[in-house]
């Protein structure tokens, strides 16, 4: 092992921000749990570390362990639906395991990690998605192997449950969006824009739903909009008012699924993300908070994309 702490802990980075952002659902929470790591990565006596990997898993699951405790009053005060922080560069947070779930970074298995006890999130991601044994799950909770087992089985239960059919991704999540998805979304906002009631209606499943996150600092809707007429009312009520001839739109891939872009003269407005299945939408997914959106601002994946000015 080098002696040097930062070139030991860089080959593990990717693999610690990809635990942390599932455990905690934030980017900024993540990169301070990564951070923290490196830390005490530092100021270990790493000649007496017989397992990097797992002494650095360990250290970040208990990080994230801790965080969830102080956030769960502030998740209990937040105003209005809550979703995890977008992102576009899914492969930086790959768990570099060959699991089922290993590249489903999907706001629909965030949102039903969610709703787990921390300690059944952390079983469930490092068995299930990270490909630990349940020894090395023991280990790093502080439990027997059997209690572990117990944990990664409820939360593999919740989250079947809580995730749409189908869910699971059969191959590695795509960097572009697929053109028939660009087309649909595409129809999508032109539907939204000009009020064409029919045409959204077609394009909606009727189960359709819309979730908005703007945390109580922007302007947002505070509960789910359930089904195709009231999805349909809103999103045509919400582009009347809001929508100027200063926005602008790119079609990227927001944690694995089609979406959108929408900046502003300032900067990123929203992201937006589509849920499809067989030609339309189930759900939305829109991020309005300023604190979620942030990380975005200055990547470069926030640049690419194609340009829908003018749909």
């Amino acid at each position: 092992m080098t002696t040097d702490p930062s070139a030991s802990f860089e080959p593990h980075r990717r693999r610690l921000l990809g635990l942390a952002y599932r455990m905690l659902g934030s980017m900024a929470e993540a990169e301070d749990a990564a951070q923290e790591t490196y830390l005490r990565w530092h100021e270990t006596d790493r000649a007496r570390v017989d397992d990097p990997k797992a002494f650095l898993m360990t250290t970040t699951t208990r990080i994230c362990l801790d965080v969830l405790k102080s956030a769960r009053v502030r998740r209990e005060e937040y105003v209005g639906p809550w979703l995890p922080d977008p992102v576009t560069d899914t492969a930086a947070l790959a768990p570099d395991a060959q699991t089922e779930l290993a590249e489903d970074l999907s706001i629909a298995l965030l949102l039903a990690l969610e709703r787990l006890s921390p300690l059944e999130r952390a079983a469930f991601l490092l068995h299930d998605v990270f490909d630990y044994s349940f020894a090395q799950v023991a280990d790093a909770l502080d439990r027997s192997e059997a209690a572990c087992r117990q944990l990664a089985t409820r939360a593999r239960a919740h989250v079947r449950e809580l995730r749409p059919a189908g869910a699971i991704p059969a191959r590695p999540a795509p960097v572009t969006v697929d053109p028939k998805h660009a087309e649909l979304m595409s129809a999508f906002i032109t539907a939204s824009r000009s009020g064409d009631v029919d045409a959204l209606m077609h394009l909606l499943a009727s189960d359709a739903k819309v979730v908005t996150d703007g945390g109580g600092k922007v302007a947002a809707a505070r509960n789910v909009i359930e089904g195709a007429e009231r999805v349909t009312a809103f999103l045509t009520g919400v582009v009347r008012k809001g929508w100027t001839d200063d926005l602008s739109v790119r079609f990227v891939m927001l944690n694995g699924l089609p979406g959108l872009l929408v900046n502003g003269p300032g900067g990123l407005v929203q992201t937006t993300a589509f849920e499809l299945t067989d030609g339309v939408v189930n759900a939305i997914y829109i991020v309005r908070n300023p604190d979620k959106l942030s990380h975005l601002q200055t990547s470069r994946e926030s640049r690419l994309g194609y340009d829908g000015r003018g749909l």
